[in-house]
């Protein structure tokens, strides 16, 4: 009923949530080496970072459910949460849950470390982005570029150490990059299973709540 039922998302949660679906489906989708959808994978990766920047600084100054504050909690409140589960009476939260509230972090990280390290890739395949211009170690010895180089020599083709090291640091981030995103479409899978369950045990629509923004009171 109506009057059993109160706000909890704010709308910029609701946006930024819906918006972040978007962005993530739409780089995961387009990330392979498709130069057709290249632009569309950068913008896609973009506007994801964008939006978990604006969720971190949102989750200390937003509304109430917002905040990171309202959904933190420690290792023996979500323990027992998870056991209440398993009860006929699950214990109710307005808010994210405790679990839901530590699945909401891993999945910002991994958006994160996603995008990143996609941002860092760009960087050192086409000169552009952030991370265009900024100098950084190489991630492989210099011995190895010079193996790298005599490999090449053996075979007829010269190939500068520098050369070597940059091709070595683009597969690094690469490798990163993949499993980044692999283990954030893992988290995402893991998290609608978890909406699926909570919604029939506490028998509310939560995938709804995030639409209107109103949650059923128990």
């Amino acid at each position: 009923m109506e009057s059993n039922q109160v706000k909890v998302w704010d709308p910029l949660v609701r946006i930024f949530h819906w918006s972040l679906v978007l962005a993530f489906a739409a780089a995961y989708l387009t990330g392979e080496e498709w130069d057709d959808w290249e632009e569309v994978h950068e913008f896609a990766g973009y506007a994801a970072v964008g939006l978990i920047l604006f969720r971190i600084v949102w989750g200390f100054v937003g509304s109430q459910y917002a905040r990171f504050s309202d959904f933190l909690y420690g290792p023996k409140t979500v323990i027992e949460y998870l056991k209440s589960l398993l009860t006929t009476h699950p214990k109710h939260y307005l808010g994210h849950n405790p679990a839901g509230g530590w699945m909401v972090m891993l999945l910002l990280a991994g958006v994160l470390v996603t995008g990143v390290t996609g941002l860092k890739l760009l960087g050192l395949k086409e000169g552009e982005g952030p991370f265009a211009k900024l100098e950084t170690p190489a991630l492989v010895s210099v011995a190895h570029a010079d193996r790298e180089r005599d490999a090449d020599e053996d075979e007829g083709q010269e190939q500068p150490a520098g050369m070597a090291a940059n091709q070595d640091d683009v597969h690094f981030w690469k490798e990163i990059h993949e499993t980044a995103s692999n283990l954030t479409l893992a988290l995402v899978i893991i998290h609608v299973l978890g909406v699926i369950v909570s919604s029939r045990l506490h028998r509310e629509n939560l995938a709804r709540a995030m639409v209107t923004g109103k949650k059923q009171l128990p």
